[in-house]
């Protein structure tokens, strides 16, 4: 059995316990490059932040996107230390998709406690002190913000493509829900699309302006599930086997709406949500996506 020794023996001399580490550290790796082992899947995890978006994305060769940062109550270090192993200090790319506080609140504590390579912003602006305290920070820091745009793609590696499909527009909708960087996450023959709090008018400028016909497994409502987003047609045309709503346990909003629970029975499309089994992963071998338990 791993980590047992025959009664009595001792190693006397420290040398030959050196030697005995990295004899076994040469067999481990060895295990490794002859027997991998499954080809890790691509992992798509809605985290569970309260009233608010974050998720985190990590393609098979181990590289990692942050979409939204959550509110600054803590939730987004706190979870993203249950999904990255205790010595990862980077996130590869951070996207926030607009100014709203549930959204860039916790952009902050990531930006003290990662060192993020590539951030990308609608451009809108924000009024709150939230939103100065993340530009400040991302002056502190020297973080470089890149204005994303439709038509762009994020290279994550290991066939995973981050397609933006919003904003398009120069000047932005003064509504900074309407800003709303949104993105469609490909690995293979799998897709989930993010729309931060897009609303309808915004959903129905993604469907018009693309010519293909965008379909993804999973869909993120907009907008924590609230009326306000999450069109018939949106839905409709992106046919998900499964949607995931994101948002706060007895929020004071009411989100999701009845509306759209009402919307998605008719349709037929279940439904997860964060207030009720918290942090939600999903993960795809490039075929299919499956809910991890």
């Amino acid at each position: 059995m791993w980590g047992t020794s025959s009664p009595g023996f001792r190693l006397r001399r420290p040398l030959l316990a050196v030697v005995c580490l990295f004899l076994l550290v040469d067999l481990v790796l060895l295990a490794v490059f002859f027997f991998p082992g499954k080809p890790r899947p691509l992992t798509v995890a809605f985290l569970d932040v309260g009233q608010g978006d974050a998720v985190f994305i990590e393609a098979p060769n181990g590289n990692q996107l942050l979409y939204d940062a959550g509110p600054p109550s803590g939730a987004v270090l706190r979870e993203l230390a249950r999904m990255m192993p205790f010595w990862d200090r980077s996130i590869d790319v951070l996207i926030l998709s607009h100014p709203d506080l549930d959204h860039i609140g916790g952009a902050v504590d990531i930006l003290r406690r990662y060192k993020v390579e590539v951030t990308l912003v609608s451009g809108a602006e924000g009024a709150s002190s939230a939103f100065t305290a993340v530009e400040a920070a991302f002056g502190a820091h020297g973080v470089d913000r890149l204005l994303a745009r439709k038509g762009e793609t994020i290279v994550l590696g290991d066939g995973v493509f981050v397609d933006i499909l919003y904003p398009g527009d120069v000047p932005l909708p003064e509504e900074t829900n309407d800003a709303s960087v949104s993105v469609r996450v490909r690995y293979g023959e799998t897709a989930f699309i993010l729309s931060g709090d897009l609303s309808r008018w915004g959903e129905y400028r993604i469907l018009d302006d693309t010519p293909e016909r965008i379909t993804a497994q999973v869909l993120k409502l907009g907008h924590h599930g609230s009326k306000t987003s999450s069109s018939e047609r949106w839905i409709s045309e992106i046919a998900p086997q499964v949607v995931v709503i994101s948002a706060g346990r007895d929020n004071k909003y009411g989100h999701p709406h009845q509306e759209v629970l009402d919307l998605l029975d008719r349709l037929s499309v279940p439904s997860v949500r964060t207030d009720q089994e918290g942090t939600i992963v999903f993960e795809s071998d490039g075929v299919l996506v499956n809910q991890k338990e």
